[in-house]
């Protein structure tokens, strides 16, 4: 069977979300309502939001809109990696952060402990796997490339496994498998779409008040407090959160730092006992390659292999349309790439493919502010990797709305801003320019041309 036949079967829609246990969509939003404070979104950065309001302050009435359905976002279509880094990796966080990197890197594990614990709270069952993650080479710079990372990462004192070929191999076989760095501890696999609704029970449960199909439309001071409106109605609140990451912020101020890039996903049928012997994988782990243009896998419950990645999609002007989320090329590449990775697997199909938009900004990693004299908080920016931090960030924004110093605002992660991105048609070029170096590079043995070598020098860059 070629790669080509191998998708003809595949359904257009993300395998999180045609789940039966999906719940019902909630009413929307009728007429006028106020509350103390009203969080704009419904993927994982609001829920997150809503629920810890709540935890810290039971009597808060909080309100949630959300302009379609909880988790159909990027929320409901993702890998599934939720990872304790809270700087889109070691490396990143090193690069950007080495005076906090120490501190940034304990407060993400608290932050992913934390996670865990409150599934446990709530009984959210989302088929959690503390597996850890493998970062594979491919080339052989690139297996010099982890140990210098995992070199890197004992002198801050933090414990990264490297494996060569053969160790590599007996945890997960593939011949195209150079050697990997194993982070046991740091990353967890999850149902996407499972946590998602996990959180909007917990968070009916503890009294927030949910309206889906309700897209918040404006933003705008309303006596002391601010007001959102919204198609049949108004919310009044006394703070207002910004979930709303890949989506047009209410604050347009926020718009030039992020732009939307289109990732996708295959998913295989289940594999059988002989398929699953041929590859090994008994730990289970998340898997990624370390090329620039890179793949992530990983394993379902029911032993799918979910696998992602490589074509990171800008459209000029940063059009979001349905159209982009299905992507024939991007999927007939994916596939080829799977059994050149898999040759034992040849045979198997794919039951999905599909696609939909992130955010992403210059520093890859999620930044955070305040509008309307501290009463608007956002986070955004998590380019790809926030299935943990979004968490992180939900405390951030609860802490600047309060308006008290913690251990997260004191952060030059968390008080900095990247740079924006410029306007078009200099954005466009921009990145494309970047996308066409980073392929180079990944052809070239991981030399990075001047314009990456400039990019790096300047802390901008994009990311697949």
């Amino acid at each position: 069977m070629d790669s080509a036949r191998a998708l003809s079967d595949a359904r257009p829609t993300s395998f999180w979300l045609e789940d039966p246990g999906r719940p019902q969509a909630l009413s929307a939003l009728v007429g006028d309502t106020r509350c103390d404070l009203l969080v704009v979104g419904g993927g994982y950065s609001g829920l997150w939001t809503a629920l810890i309001a709540k935890e810290r302050d039971p009597s808060l009435d909080v309100v949630l809109v959300e302009g379609h359905e909880v988790g159909w976002a990027a929320s409901g279509r993702n890998g599934g990696f939720c990872a304790a880094s809270l700087t889109h990796g070691f490396g990143n966080g090193l690069q950007r952060w080495p005076g906090e990197l120490a501190e940034l890197e304990r407060q993400g594990k608290a932050n992913l402990q934390a996670m865990e614990d409150t599934l446990k709270r709530y009984d959210i069952d989302c088929e959690w796997e503390r597996t850890g993650e493998i970062d594979v080479a491919t080339q052989p710079h690139q297996l010099a490339e982890l140990h210098e990372v995992a070199e890197a990462a004992a002198e801050y004192g933090f414990d990264l496994t490297v494996l060569d070929a053969d160790q590599l191999r007996k945890q997960v076989d593939s011949p195209t498998f150079l050697g990997g760095l194993w982070d046991k501890d740091g990353v967890a696999m999850v149902h996407p779409a499972k946590l998602a609704w996990g959180l909007k029970a917990a968070c009916l449960a503890q009294g927030v008040r949910i309206f889906e199909r309700t897209r918040a439309l404006s933003l705008a001071e309303h006596g002391s407090g601010l007001a959102v409106r919204t198609p049949y109605g108004r919310v009044f609140a006394r703070q207002v959160a910004l979930g709303t990451n890949v989506f047009p912020s209410l604050l347009k101020r926020v718009r030039p730092y992020l732009v939307p890039v289109y990732d996708y996903a295959l998913m295989t049928e289940p594999l059988n006992d002989e398929q699953m012997a041929s590859i090994g994988w008994a730990g289970r782990q998340g898997l990624g390659d370390s090329a620039n243009k890179f793949h992530y896998f990983r394993l379902s419950a029911d032993n799918r292999i979910l696998w992602g990645g490589y074509d990171a999609v800008y459209h000029y002007g940063g059009r979001m349309r349905a159209e982009h989320d299905q992507r024939p090329e991007t999927f007939h590449t994916l596939s080829r790439n799977f059994f050149r990775t898999f040759p034992q697997l040849e045979g198997l199909r794919f039951t999905h493919a599909w696609g939909g938009a992130i955010d992403t900004c210059t520093r890859f990693s999620a930044f955070f502010d305040t509008a309307y004299r501290g009463r608007v908080a956002y986070a955004a920016g998590f380019t790809g990797l926030g299935v943990g931090a979004t968490r992180y960030g939900a405390e951030v924004m609860l802490d600047l709305l309060a308006g008290e110093p913690t251990e997260r605002t004191s952060l030059e992660m968390v008080r900095s801003k990247p740079l924006p991105f410029p306007p078009e048609p200099v954005r466009w070029a921009g990145i494309e320019l970047t996308k066409w170096s980073l392929d180079r590079s990944d052809r070239n043995g991981g030399h990075r041309n001047l314009w990456l070598r400039t990019m790096d020098r300047l802390g901008l860059g994009f990311d697949s």
